[in-house]
This record gives structure tokens, C-alpha cells and sequence, in this order.
């Protein structure tokens, strides 16, 4: 549906009474038109779309959804694929939205599915600054990606914590750091197919779109959205880094303790060996044994198999086996 239809001239806010008249208005005041869909139907984006005159494919894409952050031209006009992301304490989750605008010379429509981020907000924040508004849809798509990036500071935050935790997991023995790790991996990756194409998309925004617009306040506002995608994307890819390392270290750590309960029960088999092999000896039913007829035959061996026995234990104790 249409959540929000309005016209800006020079950064001030107008609203038409509906989609036909905010074309008119366009036509005859100047200025753009800021027209923002939230979930909508194939019949409700198709009326946009005609209004407009939106090329099919992108509307197709923006219907289809689960589109990679991305920037295509279709003649004078831009479609942009956006993807939000938001950290859910109580699951540890990441969760992602997705973002579509279509940027014409004197209007921008903007396609939401989930509910962040908060376009309203966006409105809001812009229309408290008319003379960047007063650039146009150029503007529109500074606030979006403004708020989008803003917003990848807490999923940033969220997963740095996880990590956190995993390394301290890692020595205390918890037997679940491995499947931990995994799933966090996972959303780590996920977060990377979000933020990555970015790098990509604020360049093509850069060298063609910008490069028309003189003004340097407004180059300097995408210039610190640039920075920040940055930043967001070198996190991201140190803490897969880390991930990786922390899996090396764990598998090294199991593989160290499966050796040293291999060692315990070497050890141990040993120690139970010596009196066992004694004791099967002089259980053998020969006769001719000259230890048969001794007087100190018995205790002797009962010694001499506890002195093997304590012998062993002292000499792996020492070796640190058991």
C-alpha cells in the first residue's frame, strides 16, 4: 500500500490527495514527487508503475524481492537495491529487509517489504533540512542509505559481543562453541552478501550520479556514507577472520584433548599390564618352577607386582599422562 505521497518544492513539503494529482503537481509547481509503498500488491505497484513509467524488469524485481544490494539504470532513470540488516538480542540473530528505489529526474518511489528501516523517519529527519531536500531525488536516496548504514552499527556491535563470547567459551570446555560458532559464521557471511555490494554500489553512485550534481555538501554526505560502508565491511571481514581462527583453535584444542584421554588410557592399560603379566605367569600350572618351592616366592611377587605397578604410575605422572 501507499503509506506516504508527497511533493517537495524546494525542500517544502506538499501533499497532493492522490497519485494522478501528484503527477500534475510536479508538472505544473516543479520539484519532485517522494512516493513510499510498503508491502504493496502487483495492482498497487503496477498503478505506480504506469504512473511513472517504471521499466518492467525492475518492477518485476521489486515485487520478486531477495534481490543483492545492487545499482541499473534503465535511460534517465536509477533502480536501487538496498539491504537493511537489524540484531535480535533475544535469538542472537541477524535479520535482513530489503530496500527498493526508483530514482527518475523529479521523483523517487521507494518499495519496502520488512519493517525496518524506518522511512518515515527519514522523511522527517530531510524535511527538517530543506535546503538539502531542494536537491531532489538525490537527496531521498542520501537519507535511505544514510539510515540503512546508521543502522548496521548495532548488528556490528551484536556479533562483535557473540564473539566475544565464543572466545571465552573456547578454553572453558563447553562442548557447544563449535555449533555456536558455525551459526555465527552463517550470520557473519549473511551480513557480508548485505554490506559488500555496497563498496560497489556508492562507487557507480560516485562516478554517475553525483558527478551532475555540483553541490560539494551534498558529494561530502555521500562521501561520509562511503566511509561508513567501509568500515562496516572490513568488520564484517575480520570477523569472519576471526571465526575461522577461533574453528582452527577449537579443533586444535579437541584434537589436543582426545590425545590426552588417549594418554590417561594408555597409561592406565599399562599400570593394570605389569601385575596382570606377573600374575598370569606364576598362574600357569607347570611344574617345574623353582619359585614354587620358595618360601618367598609369593609375597615376592605380590611385591614385585605392586613395585611395577607404582614404578609405571610415577614414571607417566611424571610424563604427565595421568
Amino acid at each position: 500500500m501507499i503509506v506516504d505521497n508527497a511533493v517537495y518544492v524546494d525542500g517544502i513539503r506538499t501533499e497532493p490527495p492522490s497519485l494522478e494529482e501528484t503527477s500534475e503537481t510536479v508538472r505544473d509547481r516543479g520539484g519532485f514527487a517522494w512516493i513510499g509503498l510498503y508491502r504493496p500488491t502487483r495492482e498497487e505497484l503496477g498503478a505506480v508503475a504506469k504512473e511513472f513509467e517504471l521499466p518492467s524488469l525492475a518492477v518485476e524485481d521489486a515485487l520478486a524481492g531477495h534481490q543483492r544490494p545492487k545499482v541499473e539504470r534503465y535511460g534517465s532513470m536509477l533502480f536501487v537495491v538496498l539491504r537493511p540488516a537489524s540484531y535480535l538480542d533475544e535469538t542472537e540473530k541477524v535479520e535482513f529487509g530489503e530496500v527498493h528505489l526508483f530514482l527518475g529526474e523529479d521523483f523517487v518511489i521507494t518499495v519496502r517489504h520488512f519493517e525496518t528501516p524506518d522511512l518515515a523517519r527519514v522523511r522527517h529527519r530531510l524535511e527538517g533540512d530543506s535546503p538539502l531536500l531542494a536537491h531532489g531525488p538525490v537527496a531521498a536516496l542520501y537519507g535511505v542509505l544514510d539510515e540503512i548504514v546508521d543502522e548496521y552499527a548495532p548488528v556490528v556491535a551484536g556479533l562483535e559481543n557473540d564473539i566475544d563470547e565464543i572466545e571465552d567459551q573456547l578454553f572453558s570446555g563447553d562442548r557447544g562453541v563449535s555449533r555456536r560458532i558455525f551459526e555465527l559464521s552463517t550470520e557473519v557471511m549473511q551480513f557480508q552478501r548485505a554490506v559488500d555490494p555496497l563498496r560497489e554500489v556508492m562507487s557507480s553512485l560516485r562516478e554517475g550520479l553525483l558527478s551532475k550534481d555540483a553541490d560539494e555538501d551534498l558529494r561530502d554526505a555521500f562521501r561520509d556514507v562511503e566511509d561508513h560502508v567501509i568500515r562496516v565491511t572490513e568488520r564484517a571481514d575480520g570477523f569472519r577472520q576471526i571465526l575461522q581462527n577461533a574453528l582452527t583453535v577449537h579443533s586444535t584444542l579437541v584434537g589436543q584433548q582426545q590425545n590426552d584421554e588417549v594418554k590417561k588410557i594408555s597409561g592406565w592399560a599399562a599400570i593394570l599390564f605389569a601385575p596382570t603379566l606377573v600374575g598370569t605367569i606364576y598362574g600357569m600350572n607347570f611344574r617345574v618352577m623353582p619359585e614354587l618351592h620358595w618360601a618367598f616366592g609369593y609375597p615376592f611377587a605380590l611385591l614385585l607386582m605392586v613395585a611395577m605397578g607404582v614404578g609405571l604410575y610415577f614414571v607417566f605422572k611424571r610424563k604427565g599422562w595421568i
